[in-house]
């Protein structure tokens, strides 16, 4: 008797699994045997709005990412209570759109001498010699399709606080996304700002 109540249950797993596998395949975007690379899972040079997987698409639609790992664990708290700024070390943010991210010779300018027997200082070193910059992975970017352009510079002229976006750096260590910037984020500040709602403010 329990085999026989175990078998409709295993058809309907059997039944689940297959047309989940059928959903997978139509969530790919069809193959093009012109162009192999597609095969690989390479960019294919056919433009397509299309996602790989479903996942893909949930991911990119929740704004889902992992944590970025850094190379090195930069104490943003040590150095603001020095008495830095963050333009001194972010330097193009006041000439620009980007915020440029420290390059290793930056950082030895007074690491020479300042805690250069500290272990992740010696990291810092190490990369100088070898003639590799620090590959710090950012924090804070936007999807490629939800098409935004950021500027810092009119966002600093309008006397904007770094932690109005990025968060209070003062009790951060390594940099973390402490606000979810997205687009309710952004209409918000504008609004209660003044500023620009059209959407070619900030989409292209």
């Amino acid at each position: 008797m329990r085999a026989s109540k175990g078998r409709p249950l295993l058809f309907i797993t059997i039944a689940g699994c297959v047309f989940a596998w059928a959903l997978r395949d139509a969530a790919l975007p069809p193959t093009d045997r012109r162009f192999p690379s597609q095969e690989q899972g390479q960019p294919s040079p056919v433009f397509t709005p299309a996602h790989r997987t479903a996942l893909d698409a949930v991911r990119e639609f929740f704004d889902l990412r992992p944590a970025p790992v850094q190379p090195i664990a930069f104490p943003h708290n040590v150095h603001l209570s020095r008495g830095m700024r963050c333009t001194d070390c972010h330097t193009s943010v006041e000439q620009g759109p980007v915020a440029s991210i420290p390059g290793v010779r930056l950082c030895m300018m007074c690491h020479q001498v300042i805690a250069a027997d500290r272990r992740e200082i010696k990291k810092v070193a190490a990369y100088l010699s070898r003639g590799e910059d620090i590959p710090w992975q950012r924090v804070y970017s936007y999807n490629p399709s939800a098409h935004v352009v950021f500027n810092h510079r009119p966002h600093l002229r309008a006397g904007i606080n770094c932690k109005a976006c990025h968060g209070d750096m003062t009790r951060q260590t390594t940099a973390v996304r402490a606000i979810n910037v997205n687009m309710g984020f952004c209409l918000n500040c504008h609004k209660l700002k003044k500023a620009s709602t059209d959407c070619t403010t900030c989409h292209y």
